[in-house]
């Protein structure tokens, strides 16, 4: 089966927060997204990180939030 796709796409922004060995972005049609993915030891690390402690405070962090008056 043989599909012809003609397309225009105009994007005036785009923002993407984070990139990981799993993803996928996409803009358009694709016939076949082959899964690809490298690990590579940029910094010549040759043992695994040290543990962490539980204490530590966690990198979440929460902003009450307040519902706009009516």
């Amino acid at each position: 089966m043989i599909f012809n796709i003609h397309q225009t796409i105009q994007i005036n922004m785009i923002k993407i927060e984070s990139i990981a060995n799993s993803s996928v972005f996409q803009i358009g049609s694709a016939g076949v997204i082959k899964p690809y993915s490298t690990l590579a030891n940029t910094g010549g690390f040759t043992e695994p990180a040290p543990e962490i402690e539980a204490d530590i405070a966690p990198l979440t962090t929460f902003v009450p939030f307040t519902p706009p008056s009516s």
